[in-house]
């Protein structure tokens, strides 16, 4: 099994970001646990679930089958032999993931998905709970934050590359309902894990942030990237 690299935090806070560059910067594969519960969610509103019905999403979520496929850097995801790309990441998704990954048995699925991963290598995995649920012994564990005015801005600007606009106002309330979904749910809630490293990437660039987990991780640098 390979070495995994934990990256933990709140929406906004950088997680995504920093995982892709610590991925494209050393020999590890990033791996995208959000990604997994907004395929479930998608998943399961394409097929009329109420997302708002616990034990509906519950008895709907074994039904669900994800291909992982190694691509270049990073562990990709095929639903029928297809990547969902954006689908996965518009506004109503936003408004749908929390509750649908607050479901102890989408936890489950997608916990045992993930501790699967290390066989393709190794890999840096970002999320809410990967340090203190699905990797609680890894030695490589850190947690991302950043004040919420940033965390809108980034994620304003994220969106409307997208084509999703929205005002700064409706970003940051929809940041701040999800952070007390997801701090509040009784199973595997967001939080820092015990012994893991707390960076606050408010004012550091993702180079900075980049350079402080691959210094503390010990991970390889790629060839590639060592080449540049």
């Amino acid at each position: 099994m390979g070495k995994v690299i934990c990256i933990d935090g709140p929406s906004g806070s950088g997680k995504s970001t920093t995982a892709r560059a610590v991925a494209e910067s050393s020999d590890v594969l990033f791996v995208d646990s959000g990604a997994l519960y907004r395929i479930v969610t998608w998943l399961a509103l394409r097929a009329g679930i109420d997302t708002s019905d616990p034990a509906a999403v519950a008895a709907f979520v074994p039904d669900v089958k994800v291909d992982f496929v190694v691509k270049g850097s990073r562990v990709a995801y095929e639903v029928d032999g297809a990547e969902p790309g954006d689908a996965i990441r518009t506004p109503e998704i936003n408004a749908h993931v929390s509750p649908v990954s607050a479901v102890p048995e989408v936890r489950a699925v997608v916990t045992a998905w993930l501790r699967a991963m290390p066989r393709l290598g190794d890999i840096v995995v970002e999320g809410r709970d990967i340090g203190s649920v699905v990797y609680p012994d890894s030695p490589y564990r850190f947690y991302l934050d950043c004040d919420p005015d940033e965390r809108a801005r980034r994620r304003q600007k994220e969106d409307e590359g997208k084509g999703f606009v929205q005002t700064a106002e409706q970003v940051k309330a929809s940041l701040l309902a999800r952070d007390r979904i997801d701090s509040t749910r009784k199973t595997a809630p967001l939080k820092v894990p015990e012994g893991a490293i707390v960076i606050d990437t408010t004012r550091l660039s993702v180079a900075q942030v980049v350079a402080r987990i691959l210094e503390a991780s010990g991970a390889t640098q790629s060839s590639s990237h060592a080449a540049k």
